[in-house]
């Protein structure tokens, strides 16, 4: 196991030393994202062998949930690249300021958004959603609200302890979590162990509480342990900083947008492939979990070139910095081959465990899904190129500009793209994704030749 104490190398040591410190960094960040991820697909498959109404009410309910959260989430975000260059500059003030107004912005927001979530009967069926199917998500959503606050929490902490190079802590302490979630969607879901059958209910309610013990064991490490305790991040937590607050929120919240429009890109070619059918709806939410677990791969190369760039740049070693990125690109780009390969394999045991072959319709969902893989395939090396290069630019607190960039390649490019081949090409759902693919390349082209075109590479 990599050390999570590993440092930052010099700018003029091997492409291998900032490998390994790459991967020091980097791996413990992908192990808690798919242990995160994790926690999602263990709902999934528990749904999916509970009921079909039941799976796709969840993925329209957790789609729900997860655009508001990245949202919030982009506090969190602008406060791992804010903290890492604080770091590299040795300024220590500067961290605490920045992590608790990070920690104020992502609890106001959650209150914020709580009501939207408690009543999302009628926007889901303004979207297009059969009443049943709406309802069932207003009814897990009604339970599940309780763990946003929790949620955003988690990620402020993440990113804190990230920067500070603790990373498999968060790792160990998320994979608890799922297997604290895997007994209690066993136990509330199905009603075994003599608990009472609650079906949807009983999987937001197990995520709720999976959200607060995890947000309750971050908050303590954080606290107490003694290389930490010199930041007094909870001493006098009541007070304001609004400098730093604006500060935060000025980096965080365009990125909680830019990512709020490539999940509303996601979510969206949710709401129309239910307007395809239920089976379908189905399908492209076990292909987009599988999908997403890769992508949680990248999403921690990605979070750590963010914080390897941020303190690169705070002790201005712009050697190390360009060095830094482009071995994050590599490592990235690699893996993404490697999952190409595996889409185009072995699709039919990758949606298998989703399944209970037992079910009519699961022959059905088994095809779909297996012809949406090859499309996710088509669009794998796109993604991991428009996730990293969104973390080196975080990495520099460049925000602003990525934020308009994502939100016309996703937007003005992929959903049209997609609703054309779907609809009006009559293509369904793979002309559906196939549009995505066009929305990522988009942005995967244009942010990276932002990045790699900065003035940050460089001393002014």
């Amino acid at each position: 196991m990599f050390s999570p104490q590993a440092q930052t190398p010099p700018a003029r040591l091997s492409v291998a030393a900032h490998v390994r410190a790459l991967l020091a960094l980097g791996l413990p960040l992908v192990g808690s994202n798919l242990a995160q991820m994790a926690l999602h697909v263990t709902d999934t498959m528990m749904l999916g062998r509970y009921g079909v109404a039941e799976l796709a009410a969840a993925v329209l309910a957790s789609g729900l949930f997860f655009i508001l959260f990245i949202l919030g989430s982009g506090f969190s975000y602008a406060v791992m690249g804010q903290i890492a260059a604080a770091l590299g500059a040795g300024d220590e003030t500067q961290v605490r300021r920045d992590a608790r107004m990070a920690l104020w912005l992502s609890i106001l927001f959650g209150l914020a958004v709580m009501p939207v979530l408690a009543f999302s009967g009628p926007l889901l069926r303004l979207l297009g959603q059969a009443p049943g199917t709406a309802a069932l998500a207003q009814d897990y959503l009604r339970v599940a609200m309780w763990g946003m606050v929790p949620a955003l929490i988690i990620a402020v902490l993440r990113a804190y302890l990230s920067a500070q190079l603790r990373t498999q802590m968060v790792m160990w302490v998320t994979l608890v979590g799922v297997g604290l979630n895997a007994a209690l969607n066993w136990a509330l879901i199905f009603g075994h162990w003599g608990a009472p059958e609650m079906g949807l209910r009983g999987a937001a309610l197990a995520s709720v509480v999976v959200q607060i013990v995890t947000a309750v064991l971050l908050m303590i490490y954080a606290a107490w342990l003694p290389d930490l305790r010199r930041f007094h991040l909870f001493q006098r937590f009541w007070r304001p900083d609004w400098e730093a607050f604006r500060a935060v929120f000025r980096v965080g919240m365009p990125i909680g947008l830019t990512a709020l429009f490539e999940t509303g890109m996601f979510q969206a070619s949710a709401v129309m492939m239910g307007w395809i059918g239920t089976e379908q709806l189905a399908a492209h939410g076990i292909a987009l979990e599988l999908a997403s677990i890769v992508f949680m791969v990248h999403m921690g190369l990605s979070n750590a070139a963010t914080v390897q760039v941020g303190r690169a740049r705070g002790a201005r070693d712009f050697a190390r910095l360009r060095v830094g990125a482009a071995v994050a690109q590599l490592l990235s780009f690699l893996f993404a081959l490697l999952s190409v390969g595996l889409f185009l394999g072995a699709p039919q045991l990758l949606i298998g465990p989703f399944l209970d072959g037992s079910k009519p319709e699961a022959l059905a969902i088994l095809g779909f899904a297996t012809r949406l893989l090859a499309v996710a395939a088509l669009f794998q090396l796109f993604d991991s190129t428009q996730v990293m290069a969104m973390g080196l630019l975080r990495g520099v607190q460049d925000t602003r500009v990525p934020m308009w960039v994502a939100g016309a390649c996703y937007w003005l490019i992929g959903i049209p793209a997609g609703y054309v081949l779907a609809f009006v090409l009559g293509l369904g759902g793979v002309g559906l994704w196939l549009g995505l693919a066009c929305g990522l390349v988009c942005a995967a082209t244009i942010l990276t030749l932002r990045f790699w075109r900065g003035p940050w590479l460089h001393a002014a």
